[in-house]
Order: structure tokens, then sequence, then C-alpha cells
């Protein structure tokens, strides 16, 4: 996956997970909902991980190499080059 498609994963990931994490604040006993936020978190975790080693830190908190610090490197989230777009609304591959 490229740095946009990735972005636009993670964006698609968190969107969801605050949507469930939502729902679960009114229906606590949820075991399908719960089980559904568990998996997304967890699925955004990976590609989040995967776009910091290939691409940067997305917050500065989260910039952990040993060999120096990466956060200056990227353009920074507010930043036009760092955005994506969404084609016409298409999923990313």
């Amino acid at each position: 996956m490229d740095r946009e498609a990735m972005l636009k994963q993670i964006t698609i990931m968190d969107f969801m997970a605050t949507d469930l994490h939502l729902y679960l604040n009114t229906h606590p006993d949820d075991a399908e909902a719960l089980k559904m936020f568990n998996n997304v978190v967890s699925q955004s975790a990976q590609v989040r991980n995967e776009y910091e080693e290939h691409f940067g830190p997305l917050v500065s908190y989260r910039s952990q190499d040993p060999t120096g610090w990466r956060w200056n490197d990227c353009p920074w989230p507010w930043e036009s080059s760092f955005n994506f777009n969404w084609d016409n609304g298409k999923e990313p591959n």
C-alpha cells in the first residue's frame, strides 16, 4: 500500500472506531459491537505502525526512532502536502 492509501485506510478505521466507541457508550453490553470495535482498533494500529515504519510518525509522541528525531522529516498533518484526495469516493486498495 502506498502512503496515500495507508492514510485513507487509517482515516476510515479511526472513524469506524470513533463511531463504535460512541455506540458502546450507550450499549455497553453489545458483544458484537465490542468485537467489531476491538477488531478495527487492532487493524488501525497495524496499518498505523506500518505507515510510521515507512513514512515517519503521524504524531510527535510516536517518534521513537533511535537514529534521530523523525517528526521534522515529513509533512506535518496540518500541511496540505500531508493530506490526500478521496478520488471521487473510491475506497483505498
